[in-house]
């Protein structure tokens, strides 16, 4: 099933998506798996050919599975405009990179 959103809803989800994800709310596994459904609409085989990794790599990824190279990431992660980064681990930094203020 084809995704049916807006381009502009889908950037609105993505910046929401890529915040509770820098703020610990959700992990980069569900994020990946979210996009791949949300933003394509298309099965994890799909998914796989297109970006160029094995089903069983890109479910380890969506399940928070093993230690994936930088470049699986960043390969998988490519067809919604995400890389992978450095990101605060304390959720008080992130608020503060995300608003310009603490939490609290």
């Amino acid at each position: 099933m084809k995704s049916t959103l807006t381009d502009e809803q889908k950037q609105n989800l993505l910046i929401d998506l890529l915040r509770q994800h820098m703020l610990g709310e959700l992990t980069q596994g569900q994020l990946l798996k979210y996009l791949r459904k949300q933003f394509l609409g298309i099965s994890q085989g799909e998914f796989a050919d297109q970006v160029g990794v094995s089903r069983r790599s890109l479910t380890d990824i969506e399940l928070d599975k093993g230690s994936p190279a930088q470049a699986m990431i960043n390969k998988v992660f490519e067809p919604f405009g995400v890389k992978s980064s450095l990101a605060p681990i304390e959720p008080h930094l992130a608020c503060y990179l995300l608003v310009g203020k603490t939490l609290g």
